[in-house]
């Protein structure tokens, strides 16, 4: 990565990544399944470095640290592992800053790493300053295990290493078991052949000054019998990655010029090359989901050779590359399923308004009326309390708000949360504060049950919040339709039964009530009214025998196009009692709608 400024700070003005349609997965007779770029999604990744061990990929990847203040802060590396290229699998923390009991005592300042593999043990070097003079005190860190992606324990630094521009160690492993090491930044760039216990040094530096334009990211791979040493340049604005060739792993180089132009909202660049399963990939990042470049995230797409051994450009996609292998277990989230507003798997909702009791605010956030402003304070946060997690795992999160900034983010906490990260929730300016037309989704983890809480936190940017909701995927549940011209269902307040449509429910006081509903085991339920309506939107009351706070819900109904256009459809999930004897009504509010049925389903 580059290091041209001391402390980069976290804009409040992020734009949206742009919105992404990816080739949906599929059998192998459809269309083909790809990996969606960027790959990684759990946290804000850098510097990827990809080995493939015992049949499948890992990538070794440095950590941009959200909310961003800058690249002083790294820390806390992660490995990413594959067996497909598509589904890919945090395996979690090896080693933070914490562990290096040489390193800076200031911490942070962990680099891009590399990894190695020789006689049953796994190496990971990484870069880490010794002194809080950071950057004349570089060293070479090794840290060692028996697996490639857990238990790595420090061992100590590379002797023999200058202290400046020492960065973004490179591992090359000869096809006759020698090993050597690459490293440098700031324009100077060295390799060196290491000895047979991988932490010292066998021979001199041999430092490259043939390289064109040389900054720092080295990454050596051999293919047949020619040496290929790819690394990033000083192109103003934003680094490019070039290569050079040689017969000699410690060169001379023959430069071969750029194969991989500018990323995407980002002046830095870094990546590795590895082939798999037959094919060649680039790794690289860039900041497609933060617009941020100083929170990137790890991508991949195909490298191609010509027939005279020189590469192509590497094409930078947002659809990635295709799965070389059946469907596997994943833990990142793609990136079309990030940015998509359908989620339409999501159907048992629980809406919250920011008046309700499940809703607190602190750090300078205020609640003049029944929105939450003042989420430009740094500090500032919205929480949400007893958060329904169903039976745990991924649940949706959705936030309306208005927005008069070109671009805010909030960091999102919540319970099931294992990286101990929070999650990136871009929301986009809507055109001004009063403009409540912002919609912005973010897949989030949950743990069981009904002690979940949910934490945005503002500070970069500014947005108003009018309302929070948060959608599950429906457990196997049990439906029941109630035609509202059904003996169980009364009207009354002004409301009416017409022609199997229960209508005037935009009088102040009308209402409409169904008895006699069962609740299953009881707990939450999900309520689904069929309707009609010539208003552009209209909101119901729902008053459900379950709710022990009295508080009620709410229910949005957007416009049909006319009274009689019974198209619209809109669920919430409320909560019912153990049993059949069950009331749920659904009062007036705002705008009119023509009922024609409700659908309750249950967990039996």
């Amino acid at each position: 990565m580059k290091k041209r400024l001391l402390r980069l700070f976290l804009s409040g003005t992020m734009l949206l990544s742009v919105l992404i349609v990816l080739t949906p997965f599929s059998s192998s007779a459809e269309a083909v399944t790809k990996s969606g770029n960027p790959i990684v999604t759990s946290i804000f990744t850098a510097d990827p470095s990809a080995h493939v061990w015992n049949g499948r990929i890992y990538v070794y990847a440095s950590h941009d640290i959200f909310p961003s203040r800058g690249s002083d802060l790294m820390d806390k590396y992660h490995v990413f592992s594959s067996d497909n290229m598509v589904d890919w699998v945090d395996e979690g923390e090896i080693l933070r800053a914490d562990d290096v009991q040489w390193g800076r005592p200031e911490g942070g300042f962990m680099w891009a790493p590399d990894a190695a593999y020789k006689d049953g043990t796994y190496y990971f070097y990484f870069p880490h300053p010794s002194d809080s003079n950071w950057n004349n005190s570089w060293k070479i860190g090794v840290a060692t295990s028996d697996k490639p992606a857990a238990d790595f324990t420090v061992q100590g630094y590379i002797e023999g290493l200058p202290g400046s521009n020492m960065i973004d160690p490179a591992i090359f492993r000869d096809d006759d078991g020698t090993y050597y090491l690459y490293a440098g930044g700031g324009g100077t760039s060295y390799g060196v052949k290491l000895g047979d216990d991988m932490v010292s040094l066998n021979g001199s530096l041999h430092p490259f000054t043939e390289l064109e334009n040389f900054h720092e990211a080295t990454w050596v791979f051999k293919r047949g019998s020619l040496y290929y040493l790819m690394y990033s340049d000083n192109n103003p604005g934003a680094n490019r990655m070039r290569y050079a060739t040689s017969s000699n792993p410690l060169g001379p180089w023959t430069n071969r010029g750029i194969i991989l132009d500018p990323v995407y909202g980002s002046e830095t660049s870094h990546g590795s090359i590895v082939e798999y399963k037959g094919n060649w990939y680039m790794f690289y990042h860039n900041a497609r989901i933060s617009s941020n470049g100083t929170l990137r995230s790890v991508a991949v797409d195909q490298l191609f050779f010509n027939p005279d051994g020189t590469i192509q450009k590497v094409i930078q996609t947002t659809d990635g590359v295709p799965a070389v292998g059946p469907r596997s277990q994943a833990t990142e989230i793609k990136y079309d399923d990030l940015i998509n507003e359908s989620f339409d798997a999501y159907t048992r909702k629980t809406e919250y308004a920011m008046t309700s009791s499940s809703v607190s605010i602190g750090g300078g956030a205020t609640r003049p009326d029944t929105n939450v402003e003042n989420m430009h304070i740094q500090g500032s946060y919205i929480q949400l309390n007893g958060i329904n997690g169903g039976s745990g795992g991924k649940a949706l999160l959705t936030v309306l708000y208005s927005s008069g900034d070109s671009g805010s983010a909030f960091k999102v906490d919540a319970s099931g949360d294992t990286a101990g990260d929070g999650y990136f929730l871009s929301l986009p300016g809507t055109g001004g504060w009063g403009n409540y037309t912002g919609r912005t989704n973010r897949l989030i983890d949950l743990n069981p049950g009904t002690n979940n809480a949910i934490t945005l936190s503002g500070g970069m940017g500014g947005a108003n919040v009018s309302r929070v909701i948060v959608s599950l995927i429906p457990e196997t549940s049990q439906e029941t339709q109630y035609p509202v011209s059904g003996t169980n269902v009364s009207v009354g307040g002004g409301a009416v039964k017409s022609g199997g449509v229960v209508e005037s429910m935009h009088i102040p006081g009308a209402y409409f009530e169904l008895t006699g509903i069962n609740g299953g085991a009881g707990g939450q339920a999900v309520v689904t009214v069929i309707y009609g309506s010539a208003d552009t939107q209209a909101t119901f009351r729902v008053n459900a025998s379950g709710d022990t706070s009295g508080n009620g819900y709410s229910l949005t109904l957007p416009g049909t196009g006319g009274w009689s256009t019974y198209t619209g459809s809109v669920s919430r999930t409320v909560a019912l009692n153990a049993g059949a004897n069950n009331v749920i009504r659904f009062s007036s509010g705002t705008g009119g709608a023509n009922v024609t049925r409700v659908i309750v389903s249950v967990t039996p």
